[in-house]
């Protein structure tokens, strides 16, 4: 069954890259949302990435950090990490699945997880061994995790996040917007340059 759902997904995200047609905002942050940093924050960064997306780990791997201390750390940067399954969307999705069934706190440690273990699945390794490193970080058992991956509130949110990344137009991964608005350049100079003007005199460094 749960294989099914995430193939009917896998379905749904075939037309992407043809039905992306305008640009827009991203629609707006909920509650639903998976977040870091400070809830005020003056400044939001949107994320739409795809755990199997190979720019995406490393973009993880050499802004993420720097970024983080910068920006999310600080207090002037929350981060918001959306779906946007890529192919083997039926694996992306899966992934997807578990992050979001991860006890809340845990949820950017199961992302760390799954990006880390990138090379080693890219380099042949067991999809089922990458899976398993998120359900280690995620806090949660398998029994639990395999409850909420057939819980249907799990796929419709992932394909909440494609239907809002189609509707901004987003067409590849990572894309990142800047208080409602994309960023072309995602290394950190250049979000740099797109965050550093909306921040009070005050509060930059």
């Amino acid at each position: 069954m749960i294989r099914r759902l995430f193939l009917i997904l896998a379905l749904a995200l075939a037309p992407i890259s043809a039905a992306a047609q305008t640009t827009a905002a991203p629609p707006a942050v909920t509650a639903s949302d998976r977040i870091m940093g400070r809830a005020n924050a003056p400044v939001t960064v949107i994320e739409y990435a795809s755990l199997v997306c190979s720019h995406c780990g490393e973009w993880h791997s050499t802004v993420y950090p720097e970024f983080k201390r910068q920006f999310i750390d600080t207090g002037r940067v929350r981060l918001v990490f959306r779906d946007l399954p890529t192919a083997p969307a039926p694996v992306a999705a899966r992934a997807a699945g578990i992050a979001r069934c991860a006890v809340p706190a845990r949820f950017y440690d199961v992302l760390d997880a799954f990006f880390d273990g990138q090379d080693a699945l890219f380099a042949g390794g067991a999809v089922a061994t990458w899976y398993a490193s998120g359900i280690a970080a995620s806090g949660r058992t398998q029994a639990q995790i395999d409850a909420c991956l057939a819980d249907p509130a799990t796929l419709a949110g992932v394909r909440a996040s494609v239907t809002g990344a189609m509707a901004a137009g987003v067409e590849g991964t990572p894309t990142f917007f800047v208080n409602g608005r994309r960023v072309a350049d995602s290394s950190l100079t250049g979000l740099t340059a797109a965050i550093t003007p909306l921040l009070a005199p005050a509060r930059r460094r």
